[in-house]
């Protein structure tokens, strides 16, 4: 029977709604279908394996059971993996060899929200392949000849000691985590027992309602409990995760808030004193800093698209054995499978910053000082807003090699840069500009505002 999805669901990266309106049961059960038909095709093999976890939320284990049920009914076998991060998902299709990997999670939305993050084999699923699978979900495929099975594997245990078995910290530090009570406390605390130092964990039981805080480290305000912790305790650092253990945020021991651009310089350094030359891929949206930094380790640095599979792909492109965003998926293919896992970055942030003698906060202070605004984001209709992009990117044809294009529109000026790109989740326009000192940051805002006006587009807080 043909199922009708509602438009909203399919996003650049995943499928995401509201639970009962937008992504219901129905829905989920006919994705697992087409996915199913899907990976059959791809994998080439009669039978393919495909496996299913769960965040926390309080709609996953409902919508799993959909899941699984649709992916058996397109005749695939399904090793459901239970609750855990999604990395341990990503991990299982790559430890097990699997022809792909479904979980259910809605990330660091809010609690009424859930969604499907997917991969085939070890890569990532994005783009035209989720546009196809609503096509496929929504065609009424005919029940597989013969239904797939349905099985379950503890897969904690032997993350976990996947995790440990890169942890080499040569001395002890105190951390303090925050799980936010996202799917990442389901091995939390497995994790620090294996590790040296005092540890203390916040929020580490899994809640879908997310009594605390909301599960997003990017945001200062959910980072409040943890960087008072640290204080408190005169703790080294402080790891914060997102709802479903992709993302890392990180405060250091004074309590100031490192971000993914920050962190890399670190990551990277460790990953160039093995790998020397090795391609370091960011996002546009990182500092400047960081790319000079890379450069300055004997490092190349790529500057790609913002979006979590278009870095992954990125990856497996160049070879390249580290990779990160500003808002905190890092991708380690050093030693490791190359997806988004932020257990996996803490346990590399660890072993860097136990090998050092000077503190996180040391670190911080004496990266190159920059002043920047937060990420502005301003409503631009789902059409308008790449052809505003488009706009603005031909009115500067005349500034060369000052403009850089992988991802919007990311402009060179006065020691510093803007930037501006269409969101490929949100019918918004994104916009961020960075300098050396306030006098040349309100020179580059002020050319942003010019680039914009001709376009109808006045961005608000600039």
């Amino acid at each position: 029977m043909a199922t009708t999805l509602h438009p909203s669901i399919l996003r650049a990266y995943d499928i995401r709604g509201v639970v009962g309106e937008t992504l219901t049961e129905e829905a989920v059960e006919a994705i697992g279908r087409g996915f199913a038909d899907m990976v059959t095709q791809i994998a080439g093999t009669a039978r393919a394996t495909v496996a299913t976890g769960m965040d926390g939320r309080l709609s996953s284990p409902v919508l799993e059971t959909a899941l699984a049920r649709g992916l058996a009914a397109g005749g695939v076998d399904v090793l459901r993996v239970g609750k855990g991060p999604t990395p341990m998902l990503y991990f299982a299709v790559a430890e097990l060899g699997l022809d792909g990997g479904i979980m259910i999670t809605g990330s660091h939305n809010p609690p009424d929200y859930n969604g499907l993050k997917m991969m085939l084999k070890v890569g990532p699923f994005f783009g035209e392949q989720i546009v196809e699978l609503g096509r496929r979900a929504e065609a009424g495929l005919a029940p597989a000849a013969e239904r797939g099975t349905l099985s379950q594997r503890d897969i904690r245990a032997v993350y976990v000691a996947r995790l440990l078995k890169d942890a080499a910290m040569t001395r002890p530090l105190r951390v303090v985590w925050d799980a936010g009570n996202g799917a990442a406390g389901a091995v939390l605390g497995e994790l620090i027992a294996g590790l040296p130092g005092e540890h203390t964990v916040l929020f580490g039981d899994v809640d879908g309602s997310f009594p605390n805080h909301h599960p997003d480290p990017t945001v200062p305000e959910n980072l409040v409990d943890l960087i008072g912790a640290v204080r408190d305790q005169g703790a080294d650092l402080g790891i914060a995760f997102d709802g479903d253990g992709d993302r890392i945020g990180v405060v250091d021991g004074e309590g100031e808030v490192l971000w993914g651009d920050q962190l890399m310089t670190i990551w990277a350094a460790d990953v160039l004193a093995e790998r020397p030359g090795a391609t370091i891929i960011a996002d546009v949206k990182a500092s400047q800093v960081l790319f000079d930094e890379i450069a300055r380790m004997g490092g190349k640095p790529l500057m790609w698209k913002t979006g979590h599979s278009l870095i992954k792909a990125k990856m497996k492109e160049t070879g390249a054995p580290l990779a990160g965003e500003m808002s905190g998926h890092i991708f380690f293919a050093d030693r490791y499978h190359g997806f988004d896992d932020a257990l996996y970055a803490a346990v590399r942030l660890l072993n860097a910053l136990s090998g050092r003698k000077d503190s996180l906060a040391d670190i911080r202070r004496a990266l190159p000082g920059v002043i920047n605004t937060p990420e502005l984001r301003f409503d631009c209709d789902d059409v308008r807003k790449f052809a505003v992009v488009e706009e603005v990117r031909g009115r500067l044809a005349d500034r060369g090699g000052d403009v850089v294009a992988v991802d919007g529109v990311r402009v060179a000026l006065a020691g510093g840069w803007w930037l501006l790109r269409a969101s490929n989740t949100q019918p918004v326009l994104v916009a961020r500009c960075e300098a050396p000192d306030a006098a040349s940051l309100d020179l580059i805002k002020k050319d942003l505002v010019a680039a914009l006006a001709p376009s109808g587009i006045v961005p608000p807080g600039l």
